[in-house]
């Protein structure tokens, strides 16, 4: 029987490029035919047909309290009626800033965008201007956004499709992207020593969440910090996954790192396009208007995305325990997948950090984009549909971390775990 995803997705082809909006939703990694969703609410999703889904993926991380968690909503609702879009200044975009500012450590001023790509774009923009240097270095296996310069050996969705060259991109925009894999402080050293007085900027995801989840070994992001404070080099720390999501103050503060300019997207517009960049003031102020790094955008700080990412925002401020109760969900999640997995003979690594977590089938530590590559991924690949099969909803490619939301309850788990353990009876690992 076909289902209404089947018959959605082959009518979406004929208007839509493969059928979706972004690439990775193609399901081309896994195999099959992506499942259209309809509605969510809490922790689940519903899709087409009606099945309910337990959700991993939490719209790639913003609904950190759920689907259609209700203030959000209704603040949303209410603010609709002012307007949707003035195209001037606003109140709420100075409480919002105000927020960013009391919650982020080393964040003097923040512009608000329309998306995670937008504001590392700008961020690197800003970064360049600064310093009057060109070059910068990012991570392998880390993503950025789509901007030209960043599609260079990047996670996600050009991992998830093999793609590794990118047509349309003319080789000055990328000359300047300098590359080194991740948690490797010595390739770093070797690339800084190369171009010494060139590089404008080290930009990274403090943890990665474009290649699965992958954490910074213990001393990494610190020489990192070292060498930019040496060389004079703007270090970027791209929080569009971990910004309000693994702390109140992001990775900085979860990991006692302060980066000099940082990005957000995902949780900050509390499931609408959101995105901002921020950092220390003497670096901010080279924005136009006040300097002279250009920078601008029609629906920057609209009035329906600052008030669901103020009230999302002043929701996680006031109620630090969130962050403790997300971390004991994900923790219970990880010792049961442990368990669970360990029933069978195939080898397996999770990674865990807060909130994200993933699963690799390897036999050796996934600390980078290389290792995360040479796992068995037709093997995870098995393990998404079965879980799918299951009405869990997992990424659909073993290069994507799984998202945590505060909805989701011990029972969800508990049917999660039941889901793997038949996958690992029926597939004799």
């Amino acid at each position: 029987m076909t289902t209404k995803s089947q018959q959605l997705f082959a009518r979406a082809q004929q208007s839509i490029p493969g059928g979706v909006n972004s690439p990775v939703r193609a399901f081309k990694s896994v195999g099959g035919t992506p499942i259209f969703m309809e509605r969510a609410k809490g922790a689940y999703m519903y899709d087409a047909d009606g099945k309910r889904y337990i959700d991993y993926i939490n719209s790639w991380g913003p609904m950190l309290l759920g689907h259609a968690y209700e203030p959000v909503v209704k603040a949303i609702q209410d603010k609709a009626a002012s307007s949707t879009s003035f195209g001037a200044p606003t109140e709420l975009e100075i409480e919002m800033a105000e927020l960013i500012r009391s919650m982020a450590p080393n964040v003097e001023m923040v512009r608000m965008v329309s998306s995670g790509t937008e504001a590392c774009m700008s961020a690197l923009r800003l970064a360049r201007g600064h310093t009057g240097r060109n070059k910068f270095i990012k991570f392998e296996g880390c993503y950025h956004g789509h901007a030209d310069a960043f599609l260079v050996k990047a996670g996600s969705g050009l991992a998830t499709f093999n793609i590794q060259t990118v047509p349309g991109i003319p080789a000055g925009a990328s000359m300047d992207t300098l590359t080194a894999p991740y948690n490797d402080l010595e390739a770093v050293h070797k690339l800084v020593s190369e171009h010494k007085g060139e590089i404008a900027a080290i930009i990274i995801e403090p943890v990665a969440g474009n290649m699965g989840c992958i954490v910074p070994d213990p001393g990494f992001l610190e020489g990192l910090r070292a060498i930019c404070d040496e060389e004079g080099i703007v270090f970027i720390f791209d929080e569009v996954m971990t910004g309000f999501r693994l702390a109140a103050g992001g990775a900085q503060q979860k990991l006692g790192i302060n980066a000099d300019l940082v990005t957000y997207g995902k949780v900050i517009g509390g499931g609408l396009p959101v995105g901002a960049f921020g950092g220390r003031k003497e670096i901010m102020q080279h924005i136009a208007p006040l300097g002279n790094v250009y920078q601008a955008g029609t629906l920057s700080g609209n009035p329906i995305a600052m008030i669901a990412g103020y009230t999302m925002l002043k929701i996680l401020s006031d109620t630090p325990a969130i962050y403790n109760e997300l971390d004991v969900r994900t923790e219970y999640l990880h010792k049961g997948l442990e368990r669970v997995l360990s029933k069978g003979d195939a080898p397996f690594v999770i990674n865990r950090l807060g909130s994200m977590i993933s699963v690799h089938f390897s036999d050796k530590p996934v600390n980078n984009f290389a290792a995360a590559a040479s796992a068995n991924n037709g093997l995870f690949n098995k393990f998404f549909h079965a879980m799918l099969a299951d009405g869990i909803y997992l990424p659909p490619s073993a290069f994507e971390t799984w998202f945590v939301s505060a909805a989701l309850l011990k029972a969800d788990i508990d049917e999660t775990l039941e889901a793997a353990e038949r996958f690992v009876t029926a597939s004799n690992l």
